[in-house]
């Protein structure tokens, strides 16, 4: 069982900048943020291999947001610059992936709202 407790979120202005924490409980091999807008499905937005730091983003973050972690304290971070309205959502950290690919074990979310 692993526990994960996410940090940073908050209301910043268009453009801006924030940095979301996630602490695990203890080592993963892979993990990743999510988010979920208002009336939206929950989206996949970026995730980091443990082993060699290899990251995966969605599209729409390409180029703003950086994945990364710190080995020593079990923590991921996305830093997020450039921000836009349609940041704005809950952003969930997730950790480790079953045999369909689906991650297990998720924080308990933290609100962005990015405003115009």
């Amino acid at each position: 069982q692993v526990q994960l407790v996410e940090s940073g979120g908050g209301l910043v202005q268009a453009g801006g900048s924030l940095r979301l924490s996630c602490a695990a409980s203890g080592r993963t091999f892979v993990m990743g943020w999510f988010r979920q807008a208002p009336g939206k499905e929950r989206e996949f937005v970026a995730d980091i291999s443990w082993s060699d730091g290899s990251t995966d983003y969605t599209d729409s973050v390409k180029g703003r947001f950086t994945i990364s972690r710190d080995g020593a304290k079990n923590t991921v971070y996305l830093q997020m610059n450039s921000l836009k309205p349609e940041d704005t959502a809950v952003y969930y950290c997730a950790a480790e992936r079953n045999f369909l690919g689906e991650y297990v074990y998720w924080g308990q979310g933290t609100q962005v709202t990015v405003s115009s």
